[in-house]
């Protein structure tokens, strides 16, 4: 008896530390939850408050994979608010804001991994799948008009700009004045909201000593992981079929990546 109790013991001592409790781990990698990101605030009395012009506004999203690749469109969905200080570009700040409900979802195939993709047509099942993964649309039971309208925007909310180029662009001179940088701070999908960074292109636009406009762009992807944000395969009624890491090695296997980058791009008039 007393050696079956050993044995029992150093079983479950085994089993912690190989990290058996997979719920728990799951639950590790979820970013933490949260409701809309609150408005963006200048830093300094120097900043001038831009607006995002949707028109000029691109989400776009690839997930590549040996046998597909999935890339989602979501133009003119941007809006939001910026507050550029040009004497000092550590100051600035703004929140965007991408409308997920004008996401289109595009699909290349190709039979196995070595020849080249098909053509890049609309997917009537990926758009549905993809509404249904980000829990898109009212569900009974599972998803209230409130979380879809939740659900619905992805948020970008800069706190932080490092790596510049240049700080002050009034030093700067010409109509079109290019600086490079890092931009990190909150970004919420899905109810949930974790820290991201990316390197960005910006161009302010003058008219001899007024500032006009920025246009702002990703210069590579930031990368969402899935798994982060609670983003799995999910059945009509909107239940969760698996996770993304068994559907990936079960039935998505070599179909669909556990990533998505993202890029943006959008012009920002001043108000």
């Amino acid at each position: 008896m007393q050696r079956n109790r050993m044995m029992l013991v150093c079983a479950t001592v085994l089993c912690t530390a190989l990290g058996c409790n997979k719920d728990k781990a799951a639950e590790q990698k979820l970013a933490p939850t949260a409701s809309a990101l609150e408005a963006a605030m200048p830093k300094a009395p120097t900043a001038t408050a831009f607006a995002v012009d949707s028109s000029t506004s691109s989400f776009t999203f690839l997930m590549d994979s040996p046998l597909e690749k999935i890339d989602g469109d979501a133009p003119k969905s941007l809006q939001g608010e910026l507050y550029i200080d040009p004497v000092d570009l550590t100051k600035s700040t703004a929140l965007v804001k991408a409308d997920l409900n004008k996401l289109t979802i595009y699909q290349q195939k190709r039979p196995d991994g070595n020849g080249g993709y098909g053509e890049r047509v609309k997917s009537d099942k990926q758009n549905e799948h993809a509404r249904g993964w980000l829990q898109l649309d009212r569900k009974e039971k599972e998803v209230t008009a409130e979380q879809a309208e939740t659900f619905r925007w992805a948020e970008i909310k800069i706190l932080k700009l490092d790596n510049l180029s240049a700080t002050d662009v009034t030093k700067m001179t010409g109509p079109e004045r290019k600086v490079t940088a890092t931009v990190s701070g909150d970004f919420r999908l899905h109810g949930r909201k974790a820290t991201k960074s990316a390197k960005v292109a910006l161009n302010f636009k003058y008219t001899g000593d007024k500032l006009d406009a920025v246009e702002c762009k990703t210069l590579e992807p930031f990368v969402i992981p899935l798994e982060e944000f609670e983003i799995h395969p999910r059945d009509a009624e909107g239940k969760i079929v698996s996770s993304i890491a068994d559907a990936l090695s079960s039935n998505l296997k070599g179909k669909v990546s556990k990533d998505a980058p993202v890029t943006i791009s959008f012009v920002a008039k001043a108000k």
